[in-house]
């Protein structure tokens, strides 16, 4: 079975179930999640060093996510957008997508 244990994950999702979802799945491979629902918070989030990736929806209660976009690409962390919206030039996977799905999603982008 693939792991991703000892990897931390940021979660950017304000659906709260997505997100418990998001999470559970992250988890089952054995990584560390950190979340938030807001691009607000995410903004501090995305700063802090050890983060393995970053999976993003698009559009949030307050604002979309491109900034947050951008400054991981400057960082040099890779991400997924998991929205329903296409975000033009990002590894994008359409909502809703099984743990399975998300979890190879992933695997690309950090590999």
């Amino acid at each position: 079975m693939f792991s991703f244990s000892g990897l931390t994950f940021l979660v950017v999702e304000d659906e709260p179930l997505i997100a418990m979802d998001i999470t559970m799945a992250l988890e089952e491979v054995g990584a560390e999640v950190t979340s938030t629902t807001s691009v607000k918070r995410a903004k501090l989030l995305v700063e802090h060093d050890g983060l393995a990736a970053a999976i993003l929806d698009h559009s949030l209660g307050d604002g979309d996510s491109s900034a947050l976009r951008a400054r991981l690409k400057e960082r040099g962390i890779p991400f997924l957008v998991y929205s329903g919206f296409e975000a033009t030039g990002a590894p994008h996977l359409a909502k809703p997508a099984t743990p399975a799905q998300l979890i190879a999603a992933l695997r690309a982008i950090i590999s």
